[in-house]
């Protein structure tokens, strides 16, 4: 949600801040693998959750790398023709989500390579807080972007690096500062590249034929027939080859294992497993903590489909109240958070939800949600069970409140854009109009997740890594904010 009076930013703000790629997006590779762009179709579709702005598939027969993206859903961009145009035993895939400002063909992954020393195909999910200084520095050099993707920084580092391909990523790698989980793919080899703090996921399966798959999240391994071989660690390049050979390679030995929060609290399936740990679980043990100290009464317990709903579970069993379907989504209708402007969001609300009368009438209603970041989604949503007939609507959240910007990935770059950063709970539950607000702490979280190797800097600006010029920004940001 925007301040009715929002700040202005300088022409450098201006610069940094929309130049941001705030992504949460999903790369997919297939190595070695019959019918290579096929299969890897199939695999987006388990990950459209990340983003469902552009997608892209990169194909190679071993000697041509052939690439084909759009905007919009896999199924507005790709038909079996274009499928077909895409052969070859080694694919990479990627669905986008981008801030309105980014959501150009330009940004498009994978992003391309054609070189001399070979040609690459590079798709990346999260977000390099020092891209903006090195940007610079290589524009200072000569190079030119077309777009703003991390990918394209990505490729030219490496491009300009001096080695081997390995050798040249690893120098690239130390390089950059923040999130990043990446795929590169060559004419005939494979790199899955994670960053030193391990802020976003990545995983590696292997395949009946002998293949491998790669994935930002495990739920799309059962769609190919992939077996979970391993997480990329944090700071590892791992490099399949054509001999099926797959090695490991460090470009740090400072690493950390703080893996982003809200990918087990909103951004994840539930059929996942981030790190050892399956999403589903989690949620469901975190609706459990939530209820565990409960002091109002109700009279049933509903989730916010879909990432709600384990933790709704979670709360029934924990409460001893019955669970219900209180609200149906309409499946044709993406998800509202990742929509790239406010007012789509707002729209897509009115959309994609409806309140079961004869469920929620007459009833004293506990709504379980994930997260509250604007607040208009919220409120929405209270105002329709209140419509259809709900006495009172008690709102908990499976997750502390979100109060600090994120720069690794998630699309809350600014004070202004989270509720909690501006209004304290008692004031968040009078603008959402619920009769009381209940969120879960930073401590409660991380038993329910079973670890402390989370990031939590949303929730209590403990952010993991130098911020540069975003940190000088928000300083400013939250001067003004603060007045």
């Amino acid at each position: 949600m925007k301040k009715e009076n929002s700040m202005d930013f300088t022409e450098e703000k201006e610069y940094f801040l929309s130049g941001k790629i705030n992504e949460e997006c999903g790369c997919f590779g297939l190595f070695n693998v019959a019918d290579a762009a096929s299969l890897s179709y199939f695999g987006l579709h388990a990950l459209q959750h990340r983003g469902q702005e552009a997608a892209g598939i990169a194909a190679s027969d071993g000697e041509t790398i052939r690439t084909y993206k759009g905007k919009g859903l896999l199924t507005e961009v790709f038909n079996n023709d274009i499928i077909a145009s895409l052969p070859g035993r080694y694919a990479l895939g990627h669905v986008r989500y981008s801030k309105a400002d980014a959501n150009q063909i330009e940004n498009a992954q994978p992003i391309m390579v054609r070189a001399h020393m070979g040609h690459f195909a590079v798709a990346h999910n999260g977000q390099i807080v020092n891209a903006p200084e090195l940007k610079k520095e290589l524009e200072d050099k000569g190079s030119i972007f077309q777009g703003v993707s991390d990918s394209e920084l990505i490729a030219h580092l490496i491009q300009r690096e001096e080695g081997t391909f390995v050798e040249k990523i690893i120098k690239a790698c130390r390089r950059f500062e923040g999130a990043f989980a990446f795929v590169i793919m060559t004419k005939d080899c494979m790199y899955a590249i994670r960053d030193k703090n391990g802020l976003r996921p990545l995983a590696i399966a292997t395949l009946p034929d002998g293949g491998y798959c790669i994935s930002s999240e495990t739920c799309a391994f059962d769609i190919v027939g992939a077996t979970y071989l391993k997480d990329v660690e944090p700071g590892e390049v791992v490099r399949l080859a054509k001999d099926d050979v797959m090695k490991t390679f460090h470009y740090t030995e400072h690493t950390q294992k703080k893996m982003c929060a809200m990918e087990y609290i909103y951004f994840a399936r539930p059929d996942s497993n981030i790190d050892g740990v399956n999403v589903h679980t989690a949620r469901r043990i975190s609706g459990r903590y939530l209820a565990k100290t409960e002091d109002v009464e109700g009279d049933i317990v509903i989730g916010v489909p879909d990432s709600s709903l384990s933790a709704a579970i979670g709360y029934s069993e924990e409460s001893g109240l019955p669970y219900e379907i209180g609200l149906i989504k309409n499946r044709y209708v993406g998800r509202t958070f990742i929509q790239p402007t406010q007012k789509q969001r707002e729209r897509g609300v009115r959309m994609k939800l409806s309140a079961v009368s004869s469920i929620v009438k007459g009833k004293r209603v506990f709504m379980i949600d994930d997260s509250i970041v604007r607040g208009t989604t919220s409120k929405r949503i209270v105002q329709l069970l209140k419509e259809a007939g709900a006495t009172e609507v008690h709102v908990r959240i499976g997750s502390p409140a979100l109060t600090h910007p994120c720069f690794y990935g998630v699309d809350t770059s600014t004070y202004d854009e989270l509720i909690s950063a501006r209004l304290n709970e008692e004031e968040v539950r009078k603008y959402i109009g619920a009769d009381s607000l209940r969120f879960l702490t930073i401590e409660q979280m991380k038993e329910a997740f079973g670890t402390d190797d989370l990031c939590t800097s949303c929730f209590n600006g403990q952010y993991c890594t130098s911020l540069y010029s975003y940190g000088t920004i928000l300083e400013e940001e939250k001067k003004a904010h603060e007045q």
